[in-house]
């Protein structure tokens, strides 16, 4: 059996090891060290449009948006899409491959302190945070669902999208060989597993009333994952 420490995920140096327009490898959406097929994208996209069911005129916050490959499959379903992610190299990337104004806009910042900060949060109808929640210390995840609660007011709908469940830790470490440790840790290569329940909690704590969504059995990692949406 191979050792139970899991690596840190380093978020602002491991994408600069990826060549620049590896978009999926760059932030680890991938299967085995490759990067996921164009089916499986299309599955996350259509989930994120059912859920937030956006029209042309939402405005969307993609929070922790990353490179954007992703935020830009919903560039044409809203008015406006609003990026920020603290890596200055990703959202670079971002805007050298998927800026497209004046439909988007990309923002170098912590999620929390631009939530805080935002002059005008009432411009946002919807918002989004895929695949990073997880990443988000408790007391900052805390802290991004009230703001987003108190803030904004006109955020009817937040999707946060791929979040690691608990409930199956055991199992999924035990195929790979390994012990579940770490399992409330932000900073491992998967974050922090809560079970629904758990997220939901938090989620409710702050306001929202909660969802619990899954994706097809197609689906790479549905197995130990799922979505949650929230509504006002």
């Amino acid at each position: 059996m191979t050792s139970s420490t899991h690596p840190e995920y380093d978020y602002l140096d491991y994408p600069k090891t990826r060549p620049r327009d590896d978009f999926w490898g760059q932030v680890r959406r991938t299967i085995n060290g490759r990067p996921v097929g164009q089916a499986q994208i299309d599955m996350i996209v259509a989930q994120i449009r059912t859920a937030l069911a956006l029209t042309n005129t939402d405005m969307l916050l993609d929070l922790a948006c990353g490179n954007a490959a992703l935020t830009s499959y919903l560039v044409g379903e809203c008015a406006k899409v609003v990026g920020v992610d603290h890596s200055a190299y990703l959202v670079d990337v971002a805007l050298e491959h998927f800026h497209r104004p004046p439909n988007t806009e990309f923002i170098v910042a912590d999620v929390a302190d631009y939530l805080a900060s935002e002059p005008t949060p009432e411009r946002f109808t919807a918002a989004l945070c895929y695949g990073s929640f997880s990443f988000f210390p408790t007391e900052t995840a805390t802290r991004v669902l009230h703001l987003l609660h108190q803030r904004f007011p006109n955020v009817r709908r937040i999707l946060l999208g791929n979040l690691p469940n608990k409930t199956y830790a055991n199992e999924f470490y035990r195929q790979r060989g390994r012990k579940p440790d770490r399992l409330d840790s932000p900073y491992t290569q998967i974050g922090i597993w809560r079970i629904p329940a758990e997220l939901a909690a938090l989620a409710e704590d702050a306001g929202w009333n909660t969802t619990i969504l899954t994706m097809p059995a197609a689906f790479f990692a549905s197995g130990y994952r799922y979505d949650a949406l929230l509504i006002r």
